[in-house]
């Protein structure tokens, strides 16, 4: 902690102005919960919808200078204007210190198309998938109907290429259902992305760290509904998980591996969950996507897997704090006008 200062002064920032809004004020309120209080002095600010920033229930009016007394934020934001490297460039500029990834790896990671590409240049598994942009569907549907039909088979997956916690995802099991999942992947983003459908299990591997990150031992994801959907994460009962997922050895270990190496190439910071398919006919593993800041709702895989690898949820906001610092301390030790001196990270 800094000299002559009793507790750390962290800032919680949630909400935001994506469709995930209400996922990340449940996320914060459990972050909230758990920060140990006798370690750190939490100043809590909330994101409207319309990107007004509140404290207390108060319009926040002096934004920068507030951050600017912070010894380190947590943003809990998920999806555009918050896990895509918006919030990570302005805590940049204001100079705090800020949990999570980067600006690069933030926004690099927040794009499931671009994710892919990166993934498959680093000669990385990735499903089969087609690109599809709003521009071009709205003018020449007949023809990105057809590149879809030509390079996938149903069933498929239709996704916005910028959301998180599975809004404006369709199941397509035909082509009289393609077009309205399209025009509902397009209300939320201008870029799409068309995956083939897998006959799969659903696995999510947390990982922890910046140099030299590690990985949790994958957790098993049973929906309650036919696909994991926001409804069945976050509004109806039915979905589990199995933690550890029940694997041999030899996938467990590929798969952790798979986690960090997925990790890196996007060059991610802190802490990501990675989520995976398991091919049941051929046990091929996919990656599918990362989030930079996933959930930590009471039901959350992210904090779940690393409890059950001994590392309960106090000590993880714990660690995910001092990785902050850490890297701030190194980009203060590089010239970076981060904070007002060299922060201890023995939290």
């Amino acid at each position: 902690m800094p000299a002559g200062r009793k507790k750390l002064r962290v800032g919680l920032i949630c909400g935001g102005r994506s469709g995930e809004h209400d996922v990340s004020l449940v996320s914060a309120r459990a972050v909230a919960e758990n920060l140990d209080r006798h370690k750190y002095q939490v100043t809590r600010m909330r994101i409207t919808r319309q990107g007004q920033w509140r404290q207390d229930g108060k319009p926040l009016r002096e934004v920068w200078a507030t951050l600017g007394r912070l010894d380190v934020v947590l943003p809990i934001l998920h999806g555009p204007y918050g896990e895509d490297g918006t919030i990570q460039g302005l805590l940049e500029m204001v100079g705090v210190p800020y949990a999570g990834a980067g600006v690069l790896g933030s926004a690099v990671a927040m794009d499931k198309e671009l994710t892919k590409r990166v993934w498959l240049q680093a000669g990385l598994p990735v499903g089969p998938y087609v690109r599809v942009d709003k521009s071009v569907w709205q003018h020449t549907p007949r023809h990105i109907t057809a590149d879809i039909e030509k390079h996938l088979r149903y069933p498929l997956f239709v996704k916005p290429a910028n959301m998180g916690s599975s809004v404006g995802i369709s199941k397509v099991k035909r082509r009289s259902q393609l077009s309205a999942a399209i025009d509902l992947a397009a209300a939320y983003d201008t870029k799409m992305v068309v995956e083939q459908g897998l006959d799969a299990r659903e696995l999510e591997c947390s990982v922890l760290g910046n140099h030299e990150p590690t990985a949790s031992a994958p957790g098993e994801v049973l929906p309650g509904r036919e696909f994991y959907d926001y409804a069945a994460k976050y509004a109806q009962a039915g979905s589990r998980t199995l933690i550890p997922a029940p694997l041999p050895a030899k996938v467990t270990r590929r798969v952790s591996d798979l986690a960090l190496a997925a990790f890196q190439a996007v060059e991610c910071q802190g802490l990501a969950r990675v989520d995976f398919f398991l091919e049941r006919r051929t046990g091929r593993i996919y990656l599918n996507e990362i989030n930079t800041m996933p959930g930590f709702t009471s039901i959350s895989m992210y904090p779940k897997l690393w409890e059950a690898a001994g590392l309960p949820f106090p000590k993880l906001l714990d660690r995910i704090i001092a990785l902050a610092l850490e890297r701030a301390n190194e980009r203060r030790a590089l010239g970076h006008p981060i904070g007002e001196k060299r922060v201890a990270i023995s939290v």
